[in-house]
This record gives C-alpha cells, sequence and structure tokens, in this order.
C-alpha cells in the first residue's frame, strides 16, 4: 500500500528547525554587522559593515537543550501576554457577548444573501484583526450552513465567508496582539504604529473576498450542479438548526466597554510608551469589568479564564520553541551572516522587489509554522535587520509579514483551525483548495500592489510619507 504523507506536527517542525539552527553554527561562517541606535532608540544594522569572527565558536547539543528553557525566559512577557488575553476573553464568550452578537448578524441578513456574506467577512475580519479570533468561529459553522442551506447556496459558501474573513482579518490586522504586536515588538517599530494604513486597507481586501464567495454563491443559487460539493451530503441533513441567544442590552454594553479599552490601550501607547504589562493589564481589568456586567459568578469567570489559557497552551509553548531558534542562531554568531546571505541576492533589485521577495518567504514558510506569533519569532529577527540593508522599511517588513502569514493561512493544511471548520461543514480538502486558491491569488495581487505603494512612499520610514497622496493611489489601484 502507497503512503501518504503525513505533514509533521509544528512542534516538531520548529525543534527541527532548532536542531538545523546548531548545525549551521557549525557551517555557516561567523560574523556580525555594526549596529546604531536611532533617534528613536531603535537599534539598526549599518550596511557593508559585516565581518567575520576570528575565532569560529561550535554550538553544541547541550547548548540546543538548554536553548528551550532560554526561549520560554527570553519570551515570558509575549506568552503571558497571551495567557491573559486569551484568558480574558474567553470570560467575554462565557457571557455569550460573542455568540449573541454573530447570531444576530445572521438572523438580521439571512434573507439577503449578499448582504449576509458581506456582514460575516466583514465582522470575523474585524474580530480577528481585532483580538486575534479563529477557532472561536468553529461553533457558528453549522448556523451559516444550514442558513445557507435555506437560500438555496451550499457548505461552501458557508465556508467561504468563514474562511475568507478570518484570512484577511489576520492578513491586514490592525490590532492582533497576537501577530501584529509580537512582530513589532521584534522589528523594533512602535507598538500599533502604522495603524492608519492597516485600517485603511480593510475594506478593499473585504470586498476582495466578497467578491470571489458571492460570486460563487450566484451561480450555486442558479443552478445547484455547479456547486463544488453537489455530490456530498449536508452535514445539517436530519439535523435542527443551531441555536444562538439574542442579543440584549447588556451583550451591548459589554461590546462597548470593549471598545472602550481598546481606545484607552491605544491612547496608552501613543501617550505615555505602554507596552505588554500596561496592556494585559488594560485586558484584565476588561475582564473583571465584564464579568460583573454579564453577571457571571466569580468562580464561573476563574473557570472561564483557566480554559481560555488551556486553549492558547500550545500557542504559547510555539512561541517559545520559535523564540529559541533565533536564540541559537543569535549565540552561534550566524544570524548577521544569513541575513548578510539573503540582502546580497536582493541588493541587486529595488527595494519594492525585495519587499516582495520577503512576502514570498513568509508564505512559504507558513506552511511549516502556521502560528503567526510562531512564525514572527522565526522569521522577524532575519527580516527586521535584512529590510534595513535592502532599504525596505521595518513596518514594511512587518506588513509583508502579516500578509504572508495572513492570507496563506486560509488555505495551508498545517492550519487547525481551517481544517476544523471545513471538517465540521463537510467539505473535503480538496474541493477547498479548489475553491481558495484563486481568492488567495488575488489577495497576493493586492499584496504586491500594496507593498510597492508603501517602498515608494516610505511608509514606516523614519521620515514620514505624503499620507494624503499615499492614500488617494492606494484607494484608487485597491478599490
Amino acid at each position: 500500500m502507497k503512503k501518504t504523507f503525513k505533514v509533521p506536527h509544528t512542534l516538531t517542525l520548529l525543534f527541527g528547525m532548532m536542531i538545523i539552527a546548531m548545525l549551521a553554527t557549525w557551517v555557516v561562517p561567523q560574523g556580525f554587522f555594526q549596529t546604531e541606535l536611532t533617534d528613536t532608540g531603535r537599534s539598526v544594522v549599518i550596511p557593508d559593515t559585516f565581518e567575520l569572527v576570528e575565532e569560529r565558536q561550535f554550538l553544541t547539543p547541550w547548548q540546543l537543550l538548554t536553548a528551550v528553557p532560554r526561549a520560554f525566559a527570553a519570551a515570558q512577557d509575549i506568552i503571558f501576554f497571551v495567557f491573559i488575553v486569551g484568558g480574558v476573553l474567553a470570560i467575554a464568550r462565557r457571557t455569550g457577548t460573542v455568540d449573541a452578537l454573530i447570531g444576530r448578524l445572521l438572523e438580521k441578513h439571512k434573507d439577503r444573501p449578499e448582504k449576509l456574506i458581506f456582514m460575516v467577512i466583514f465582522f470575523f475580519a474585524l474580530a480577528s484583526g481585532a483580538i486575534g479570533t479563529a477557532g472561536e468561529y468553529i461553533p457558528f459553522v453549522l448556523i451559516l450552513v444550514a442558513l445557507c442551506k435555506a437560500m438555496r447556496l451550499d457548505a461552501m459558501t458557508a465556508v467561504g465567508m468563514t474562511v475568507a474573513g478570518y484570512g484577511v482579518g489576520y492578513g491586514v490586522s490592525a490590532f492582533n496582539p497576537f501577530t501584529v504586536l509580537i512582530a513589532q515588538g521584534i522589528a523594533e517599530v512602535p507598538p500599533y504604529s502604522g495603524l492608519w494604513l492597516r485600517l485603511l486597507l480593510i475594506v478593499p481586501f473585504v470586498l476582495i473576498a466578497f467578491h470571489h464567495v458571492w460570486t460563487y454563491a450566484k451561480k450555486v443559487k442558479a443552478d445547484p450542479s455547479q456547486s463544488l460539493v453537489a455530490d456530498l451530503p449536508c452535514p445539517l441533513e436530519g439535523k435542527v438548526q443551531a441555536e444562538y441567544p439574542k442579543l440584549n442590552g447588556r451583550h451591548r454594553l459589554i461590546l462597548g466597554t470593549f471598545l472602550v479599552t481598546i481606545a484607552i490601550a491605544i491612547y496608552g501607547i501613543s501617550q505615555y510608551g505602554w507596552y505588554l504589562y500596561e496592556l494585559g493589564a488594560c485586558f484584565v481589568g476588561w475582564g473583571l469589568l465584564i464579568t460583573v456586567l454579564g453577571r457571571l459568578k466569580f468562580d464561573e469567570a476563574a473557570d472561564s479564564f483557566i480554559e481560555g489559557v488551556k486553549d492558547l497552551t500550545t500557542t504559547a509553548v510555539l512561541i517559545g520553541v520559535a523564540r529559541g531558534i533565533a536564540l541559537i542562531l543569535e549565540d552561534g554568531q550566524v544570524l548577521h551572516s544569513i541575513v548578510n546571505g539573503l540582502s546580497m541576492p536582493l541588493s541587486y533589485v529595488p527595494s519594492y522587489i525585495s519587499a516582495i521577495g520577503m512576502l514570498i518567504i513568509q508564505t512559504i514558510l507558513n506552511l511549516f509554522v502556521p502560528s503567526g506569533s510562531g512564525q514572527a519569532f522565526v522569521t522577524m529577527p532575519l527580516m527586521a535587520p535584512l529590510s534595513d540593508l535592502v532599504g525596505v522599511p521595518r513596518q514594511v517588513a512587518v506588513l509583508a509579514y502579516q500578509f504572508g502569514d495572513g492570507f496563506s493561512n486560509m488555505i495551508v493544511p498545517t492550519n487547525a483551525v481551517l481544517m476544523g471548520i471545513i471538517g465540521i461543514a463537510g467539505v473535503p480538502y480538496d474541493r477547498w483548495f479548489r475553491f481558495c486558491l484563486p481568492l488567495l491569488g488575488k489577495l497576493m495581487l493586492a499584496c504586491v500592489v500594496v507593498l510597492v505603494l508603501t517602498v515608494i512612499f516610505g511608509y514606516g520610514a523614519d521620515v514620514q510619507p505624503d499620507v494624503t497622496s499615499m492614500v488617494t493611489v492606494a484607494t484608487s489601484a485597491l478599490a
């Protein structure tokens, strides 16, 4: 019998990359760039200053093993922040607010399929872009499938609007603490800086996703035989439509306090230089507030918080192990050597081509490291100094990371959330691949346009770009 290839567990892949990093210290020339501090206190490498070390230092397997606990210690701020956010969001879910809000949107627009599809994609994109929601959508897949069946659509449409919203939200995320904040921290750019562009990109990218899903849905509605899953049984055969709570005044109040919490966090970051400790405090405060507003017993809130922390344990472990890769490369003095090697071919092409190359690298790597925060720790230590050498602003390097991580999440089979969504909806992966690949191509083409424009107009550079002209050009290009 012919054996099928099975993709290893993400943790296995990351530890394998740590071993490769250790071996690289044996064969890759060891060297370093000189660095300098900018006026903002950011450490940047100085081009054309790469030097080889006089005495090579080979890392041993023992140093590989000790790098694991050291990496967890080095990434402890991020890990505990992830735990806090996950726990507090679980409390919000316990109040019924998330379920009620999505249920309200579905109920309000079920007779207008095009409006329903747009609202689901748009809302899911906003939620994923703001707080990193992903697996939270899985329970609503059956609700969407039921609504689609009632509107003479199919399960593929339901999956399409769910995953498209999730992917767009991560790809152009404005506030996501698990991707944007981590990548910007590693790249040493101000937290949540460059926000205006990411907010600007939400609508055009949502429209691209909506056009793709609605074009398919219209064909299915006109001719059910055009469905990619027409020959497969519906997972709802013989089942009652899923129920969801009604959106009441208490839920609306909780949603309002969330917006206030985000506003306070952004103000603190911009005015007082807040970072993970202060942001974590904001979420802890919000968790206590919604416990009272949601009329939860404190023991219920505590149980929910613990469950939320448990759900993100895997993410936290991946963050720690991923940090170990860069730690080994730094200890072995080959990190700058790799950056120098990558920069040499990119130095012969325009900087906007270099930005596109970063996007391609991030997209390919996401197949092996589907964790957004884990990928940030793997790639940004390389991409940040590389961007200095090839003339790409670090803010653009972060944007290339977001694009590569977020949009490819919609199609890579190593993404557990994606596989869970299509599994519940009864959509085989090969059918989903046929549906999603053209959408991914459209989104990536738009990403290329955005990256070229950001480099041309100096998005995130020390000298501020002409925002008005950039907005005009970017909007006309992506509309």
